[in-house]
């Protein structure tokens, strides 16, 4: 019984390794895949924070600015603040699940409740890490957008006009070697 049971295991085993094999992976590089359509010029945003100076969340549009080279965030028809297209160094789009509001609120009534905190959404985030070489301040900031078609193509429009190449699922700026030089000695 002992020799059966101990045969039956190592068959089994066998099946479990030969259903492991490797996967064949995609070779194909991001910049191959469908262009995003074109972002609107300007498009409803809530700023997250993360430029110096402006530490409160926000609600404006977002609004790219081709004839002053610069991401332009504007609040009630009013310039907020911009970041040059040549100060982005990487950039990417940002998918969270958060609790609403409401559901935060009835979560806490008791013996019903439970199930509605269980609710949650989708929140869409552009991101964008910048350095500015004339002010020499950096940071990282983020826009909620509406919709996963928008971030894409609003990702992909900026990652163009800021001369960003693709690197898996985010866009960067690659160094010179000139620039790769003068901090690597």
């Amino acid at each position: 019984m002992k020799l059966v049971t101990i045969l039956f295991l190592t068959a089994m085993l066998s099946v479990t390794a030969v259903a492991q094999r490797p996967r064949a992976v995609d070779t194909a590089t991001d910049a191959s895949k469908a262009v995003p359509a074109a972002p609107p010029q300007s498009m409803k945003a809530k700023y997250e924070g993360g430029v110096f100076g402006h530490s409160h969340t926000m609600e404006g549009t977002l609004s790219f600015d081709d004839a002053n080279a610069r991401l332009l965030f504007r609040k009630d028809g009013k310039d907020v603040f911009f970041i040059p297209y040549n100060a982005v160094n990487s950039a990417f789009a940002d998918t969270q699940k958060k609790r609403p509001g409401a559901a935060t609120v009835a979560s806490n009534v008791p013996y019903l409740g439970f199930p509605l905190g269980l609710i949650k959404t989708k929140v869409r985030y552009l991101t964008v890490q910048f350095s500015d070489p004339d002010t020499l301040v950096s940071g990282v900031t983020s826009f909620r957008l509406e919709n996963q078609g928008l971030v894409d193509s609003a990702l992909y429009a900026l990652a163009r006009k800021s001369g960003l190449v693709p690197r898996g699922e985010v866009y960067v700026r690659k160094r010179d070697n000139e620039e790769a030089n003068k901090t690597n000695p």
